[in-house]
């Protein structure tokens, strides 16, 4: 079982929770996470590229020269993919690129992501988060506080909407609720701080139908 220490917007441990052996086990499935991850990436593609064929092209519409007689190789238009301005053999046309894996998958899924950074002692449990002057220079006080580094994504119940205005701002800093995040949030921050509030309901939610 892994128990964290609780801590409070100054840095210090304030208590300690154990989290339920049934979600942070510590194990972590890299195929079933490559599956998902490339899975959501996908999903985001907007699939919007796109490239003319001969029949997109302008001009062409007449012969270039005779079939026969010049000793040239014969031609029909002068938008064939062989020729110059011509039109693009087996381009990309506009699709989509969305495909879903089923949800016991996707959870899994995010519970490997968890336990992944859980492994590299890079999830952290904070007492609330609160904020409410909402200037950005007050948040940064608590990154610093936790001394973190890098990409962090907090997960918290209800932010306060000074909270969310003063980390809008900040570079690499993501806050998520607890039934929203995926395992490729996870897997796109280097720390994980969960408030304690948040961090039962996203053991609920790992838990519900098991």
């Amino acid at each position: 079982m892994f128990t964290l220490p609780i801590n409070n917007l100054a840095g210090k441990e304030v208590g300690e929770v154990d989290l339920d052996e049934k979600v942070f086990d510590g194990k972590v499935n890299k195929s079933l996470l490559h599956q998902t991850t490339v899975m959501y990436l996908a999903n985001k593609r907007q699939g919007t590229a796109s490239t003319k064929t001969r029949a997109n092209v302008s001009g062409g519409n007449s012969k270039p020269w005779r079939q026969k007689g010049t000793g040239k190789a014969r031609v029909g238009s002068s938008r064939s993919p062989l020729w110059k301005k011509g039109g693009i053999v087996f381009g990309p046309h506009p699709r989509d690129y969305s495909y879903q894996l089923p949800q016991k998958m996707k959870k899994k899924a995010l519970i490997c992501s968890l336990n992944s950074r859980l492994n590299d002692n890079l999830v952290k449990i904070l007492e609330e988060l609160k904020v409410d002057s909402g200037k950005t220079k007050d948040f940064t006080k608590i990154i610093q506080a936790l001394n973190l580094e890098k990409k962090t994504l907090f997960v918290c119940d209800n932010a306060q909407a000074s909270v969310v205005r003063s980390s809008r701002n900040i570079k690499d800093v993501d806050l998520k609720r607890p039934e929203m995040i995926n395992a490729l949030d996870v897997l796109l921050h280097k720390n994980i701080i969960i408030t304690k509030k948040a961090l039962d309901g996203l053991t609920a939610r790992l838990q519900k139908g098991e």
